[in-house]
């Protein structure tokens, strides 16, 4: 009998061990400032410092897949409805393949030019909750700033506004945001961090990584913003970098089941050479 529970507890802390790192929902180009006004997007919902397990966009406890509900531009406060542009890819981790999607946009007209997604909320068997990413990225045209710290709002119920050029970073430089749920600053809100750590190469990440973590915790960073829902973080390392605010929509239910609707903000620092 003690030998029993001696093996439970040690498959307890086992399981406790095992390190989790954070899912993000990504829309990638390779620079945010391009060189070219044609680009193409992919959506991958993903761990972007491990390039680990890509989970399959809006896939539901019973394994069905529900199509995104929002996909779209914001330029000089007009916005515009992408989703007919969103064609589904199959993306390749370093661990499994998942159903993601790209998109082959045009950037028309000088300034900022905010893409933003509302996938079905995808449930995460590993935690028996459903998790809905928010996302958004904002990339230049010709360095005359717009849209860049003007919120998307509807159809987007969560996210962070930017307050430093989120595509005018210099490595080193520090990035500050506002988490807020309709309209309104969440505060205390928990911030979750991740580099990425791979290169994109077609619809896969490179094996190799540009970073090695020396512990679990510098994979996925944690940080908290303040009572009015500001935060700010040093960037370290040229590269993307991904910010979630976990749960700033609030207390919510989908399917009967835990709804963590989260607020992403993709950002892009530069060396300076």
């Amino acid at each position: 009998m003690k030998k029993l529970l001696a093996l439970i507890v040690a498959v307890a802390f086992m399981a406790l061990s095992v390190p989790v790192y954070a899912h993000f929902q990504m829309i990638y180009s390779p620079d945010s400032v391009p060189k070219s006004k044609k680009i193409n997007l992919k959506l991958v919902f993903t761990h972007p410092f491990e390039a680990g397990h890509t989970m399959d966009i809006g896939k539901d406890e019973n394994g069905k897949i529900h199509p995104p509900i929002a996909f779209g531009e914001m330029h000089k406060g007009k916005k515009k409805d992408l989703l007919n542009k969103l064609k589904p890819i199959t993306f390749t981790s370093l661990t499994n393949s998942g159903r993601a999607f790209e998109a082959n946009v045009r950037l028309k007209g000088m300034g900022d030019h905010i893409f933003y997604f509302v996938p079905a909320p995808y449930y995460e068997k590993s935690e028996d909750i459903y998790i809905q990413h928010c996302t958004k990225v904002i990339f230049n045209v010709a360095g005359a700033p717009t849209d860049w710290d003007q919120p998307v709002g509807d159809p987007l119920p969560v996210e962070i506004l930017p307050l430093d050029k989120p595509y005018a970073l210099w490595t080193g430089n520090v990035f500050r945001g506002i988490v807020t749920c309709k309209g309104k600053p969440v505060s205390y809100a928990e911030i979750e961090v991740e580099y990425l750590n791979h290169d994109v190469a077609g619809n896969a990440f490179a094996k190799e990584a540009k970073v090695e973590a020396p512990h679990d915790a510098l994979v996925t960073m944690t940080i908290k913003a303040d009572v009015n829902g500001v935060f700010a973080f040093g960037i370290p390392r040229a590269g993307w970098w991904g910010f979630a605010a976990l749960g700033a929509g609030g207390d919510l239910k989908h399917n009967g089941k835990e709804l963590s609707q989260d607020a992403v903000i993709w950002v892009q620092a530069l060396d300076m050479k």
